[in-house]
């Protein structure tokens, strides 16, 4: 497929799926015109690129659904002078949409293939206020906080107090806590050393690794 062939399957994206779910701030609108989907996949599904599920990239990995995202950058609301951290971030799309809204976004990658990958994606993008650190997801990136948001790109079962720990207070959350089959996106706000969560939407998402809840062993 062309890039001018992407590029109109790019903005009936934004037309169909993003707008009518209520996603209204132009910065979104315009981050997701500018960022190619397509170059941000592997390279066997570039022609899944912009349909309305989540794209594997592992076991219990994804690129999250361009409406799930988008909703959840809506309601982070991020602002242009906030550093981000960007929690599962994969091949670098999800970082590329929040580098255009933030002053800064720390994209955070435990599978090694993924985080080099997403360097020269994001390079070759003309990116260059992201920085892609490979790392265990639920340890996050201490050393480049604290944060102003976070944001998860999967679900999870429980949020761990490492993150919450980098967050600024005041800083918001977006995340999927996932019940079996069932999911909704919550908003958390720091306050002092907790988090006061609300719910946002239904949505759904692989419980990544790391996230779920600990095992009860039974004697």
């Amino acid at each position: 497929m062309r890039k001018e062939e992407f590029a109109a399957i790019r903005n009936a994206m934004v037309d169909c799926q993003i707008r009518p779910a209520n996603v209204t701030k132009y910065p979104i609108i315009d981050s997701m015109l500018f960022v190619p989907r397509e170059n941000f996949v592997p390279s066997s599904l570039k022609e899944l690129a912009y349909v309305g599920g989540h794209i594997e990239l592992a076991d219990n990995r994804v690129i999250l659904d361009p409406r799930t995202f988008a909703k959840m950058l809506n309601e982070l609301d991020i602002g242009s002078g906030e550093t981000v951290l960007d929690v599962g971030s994969g091949l670098g799309y999800s970082a590329a949409v929040i580098a255009k809204l933030a002053q800064a976004v720390v994209a955070l990658e435990e599978i090694r293939e993924l985080a080099e990958e997403a360097k020269e994606r994001l390079l070759e993008l003309g990116i260059h206020n992201s920085e892609v650190v490979q790392e265990h997801l639920v340890q996050g990136s201490a050393e480049h906080g604290p944060y102003d948001a976070i944001v998860l790109e999967g679900g999870v079962e429980v949020f761990p107090g490492s993150l919450v720990e980098q967050l600024k207070d005041g800083g918001r959350i977006a995340c999927i806590f996932v019940d079996g089959s069932v999911g909704e996106c919550k908003i958390g706000i720091k306050q002092k050393n907790s988090v006061a969560w609300r719910s946002s939407f239904n949505a759904v998402a692989p419980v990544m690794p790391g996230f779920g809840k600990r095992e009860e062993f039974l004697f």
